[in-house]
């Protein structure tokens, strides 16, 4: 009889091995799977789970959890069972047919260019940190990156001398960014007066920025790096790192990129993703419709 034990280690291997996804995707969906085990105290085993059991757990899951959460977990169940099925431990997937949620869809927070300024002057510049905490603000808005692909950005993915930047994204998947001529200086500044005098252990000695131990920083720590800097600069928005990813998309569809573009730089699978933004850039909608509807057209 197969265990969850033995089912999460040939899992977790599947995972890693072949499909190539990161530790903290590979957490992710353990810790989806490890919550249905337990609704049922880890009696209802793998090989006897059924879609009663499985739609009985999404049931009580909606009563205490977002949408999101919920999709998540149904994402993870119908990748876990539908391995057990390739790995013939199992005929069916219970998990097969059920239904994510709609989502609401949820406009995401926007900076303008003149918050990210505003925080950015609030910084006081008097230690190191301050200069590697400025270049991040720069970098998550100059290369639109998420917060993971920050945290493992490495001397090795820069290549200032084409002006781009190479980033693995969601999936190990590879994309390269145009680096702008700002934040080419800004990372360069930080990188040969900063980030050369830091000591950094072994195993980090290729990533840009390091916490105060000399490794890498973690999700956490620059999520409460932003905070900080916002609650320093007044701002009202609720802003986290991801703002300037939403920042940097909008402002781009604001002064006349392709959408297609965007989606490529952005790392985004489908164009759907992207076309959130078009909701975003309300300015840019305005402008067209003042300059180009034939009403707003002065006669003569």
């Amino acid at each position: 009889m197969l265990g969850w034990e033995m089912a999460f280690e040939s899992y977790t291997q599947y995972l890693q091995l072949e499909k190539k996804l990161s530790s903290a995707t590979v957490e992710n969906y353990l810790r989806d799977l490890k919550k249905f085990a337990d609704f049922y105290n880890w009696e209802i085993l793998p090989l006897d789970a059924t879609k009663f059991h499985l739609e009985e757990f999404i049931y009580n899951l909606a009563k205490i959890c977002a949408k999101t959460t919920q999709s998540r977990q149904i994402s993870s169940l119908k990748s876990f069972f539908g391995f057990l099925v390739v790995e013939n431990k199992r005929p069916d997937n219970p998990a097969e047919f059920l239904e994510s949620p709609k989502q609401d869809r949820l406009l995401p927070e926007v900076m303008s260019v003149q918050e990210i300024d505003q925080l950015l002057e609030s910084i006081n510049f008097k230690s190191e940190l301050d200069y590697r905490n400025a270049c991040i603000v720069e970098v998550l808005y100059g290369l639109g990156l998420r917060v993971s692909e920050l945290i493992e950005l490495k001397f090795s993915q820069l290549y200032f001398q084409e002006d781009f930047v190479s980033i693995i994204g969601k999936g190990n998947k590879q994309r390269l960014v145009p680096l702008g001529a700002h934040t080419k200086t800004v990372l360069q500044d930080y990188l040969q007066s900063y980030r050369i005098n830091q000591k950094a252990k072994p195993s980090f000695s290729d990533h840009i920025f390091l916490n105060r131990r000399g490794a890498s920083l973690t999700r956490v720590m620059v999520f409460t790096i932003i905070k900080n800097l916002a609650q320093s600069a007044n701002l009202k928005k609720s802003i986290s790192p991801h703002s300037f990813r939403h920042s940097y998309a909008t402002h781009l569809l604001e002064n006349g990129a392709n959408l297609r573009a965007i989606q490529q730089m952005l790392g985004h699978q489908s164009i759907t993703t992207t076309e959130i933004y078009t909701h975003l850039s309300t300015q840019h909608l305005k402008k067209a419709i003042l300059e180009f509807h034939p009403r707003n057209r002065k006669s003569f």
